[in-house]
């Protein structure tokens, strides 16, 4: 089992610094008006496609998009950047309960005919219950995964090829079809840490995310899930969503951590706070009870730092460390059966960079990876200078940066 590397495309904004402003103050419904904030950075085409290009350029096999409110429409934002990018796969978040399962089902063929097969999929159920009613959607937390879980059986059946019919509570379809089925199939990420989602995980997911929680933590999820899938006569494969900061040396990567906590005031923790502990996501739960609100103790592992959760909702743990560490804590995880390796940083291009570089080599030389042709392979020389240096700028060497 490799490990598959993938990274994050911030379509709500991005910049050096962990408070999620959304770019904008006025959470972006009106372009004019930009935040006073150091290094803030407009989620445009021009600079999504910078992120999206480094990413395929540094050996990445997609990058997540996300959903929501304060974010670019994921669908759309993916699919203009299919046309600037040739190998990089979209890993792209939608709500089930927005969206007819049979239109979704449609839309997954359309993109990965478009996009030449580059469509993963990311359910997500919605653990805001103000979200969900911004875009219409009134049922509670459990009843959202049983929609989810009938949306999924839907989708699955009309990429049959044949006229598919469907009575449940919440979707009724008669003669349900996608004309063109993908191909291949689009392959189905989600996450959920309560009781109501992990049926949901085993009888219709290929990959279960979980947020980065210590290894033990991980691990027990894992059996949780997968004995779930047992049942069902399923195998379902496991991933984790987490944030890295790596440099050269672990003194450098602490005090990166350190510079991103400084920034934020006891006031912007404490409203971040208040407002993430109305969640109704048990797994946003379980990111909040990493660090308790608190400064103090934030490495609540070997290199695994709680500080992202002191203001962001959903992944708020980061890998910190030298390059090497970094890729001992992604080997202990692999280890407990994680696969996918779902990464961002703050701002997005640079730490792009800086795992690329330093951490993926690290890797690939443990045998990790697999085996291929250099992410930088194919590149022309430009300027005298080698192939490997993309678009002939210095070649940039891992550990040396």
């Amino acid at each position: 089992m490799s490990v598959h590397l993938h990274w994050f495309l911030p379509t709500g904004g991005d910049g050096r610094t962990l408070v999620d402003r959304h770019a904008y103050t006025d959470g972006g419904i009106r372009r004019d008006r930009i935040t006073p904030v150091r290094g803030v950075r407009a989620p445009d085409v021009e600079y999504l496609a910078q992120i999206a290009k480094a990413a395929e350029q540094l050996g990445f096999e997609a990058v997540l998009t996300p959903t929501g409110t304060w974010c670019e429409d994921a669908w759309l934002s993916t699919m203009a950047l299919t046309q600037v990018t040739e190998r990089l796969k979209f890993l792209v978040a939608f709500r089930p309960g927005v969206v007819s399962p049979v239109l979704a089902a449609q839309m997954a063929a359309t993109y990965q005919r478009i996009s030449r097969g580059r469509l993963l999929l990311n359910v997500v159920t919605g653990g805001d219950a103000t979200e969900q009613k911004r875009f219409g959607d009134h049922l509670d937390h459990d009843r959202r995964y049983a929609r989810t879980d009938e949306f999924l059986r839907v989708v699955r059946g009309v990429w049959g090829g044949a006229p598919f019919d469907f009575r449940g509570e919440h979707y009724q379809v008669e003669g349900g079809l996608t004309a063109l089925p993908p191909d291949p199939l689009p392959e189905i990420f989600f996450g959920g840490s309560s009781a109501a989602a992990g049926p949901v995980a085993a009888r219709n997911v290929d990959v279960y995310l979980t947020w980065g929680e210590p290894p033990e933590q991980v691990r027990q999820k894992i059996d949780w899930v997968r004995g779930l899938a047992e049942r069902e006569g399923r195998t379902v494969r496991f991933g984790i969503r987490l944030h890295t900061i790596s440099r050269d040396s672990s003194k450098d990567a602490w005090a990166t951590a350190g510079r991103l906590l400084d920034d934020l005031d006891p006031e912007t923790v404490a409203a971040a706070q208040q407002a993430l502990r109305k969640s109704e996501s048990v797994g946003q739960q379980r990111m909040l009870a990493l660090h308790g609100g608190s400064r103090d103790r934030l490495e609540i592992s070997p290199n695994l730092w709680a500080g992202v959760g002191l203001v962001r909702g959903g992944a708020g743990t980061a890998l910190v460390g030298s390059h090497a560490e970094v890729a001992d804590r992604i080997e202990e995880y692999h280890a407990l059966g994680i696969e996918h390796f779902v990464l961002s940083g703050y701002p997005h291009l640079e730490e792009a960079y800086w795992f690329g570089e330093g951490v993926r080599p690290e890797l690939a030389a443990r045998g990790l990876l697999d085996a291929g042709p250099s992410p930088l392979a194919g590149v022309p020389a430009a300027n005298g200078r080698p192939a490997s240096a993309p678009g002939g700028a210095p070649l940039l060497i891992a550990g040396g940066r």
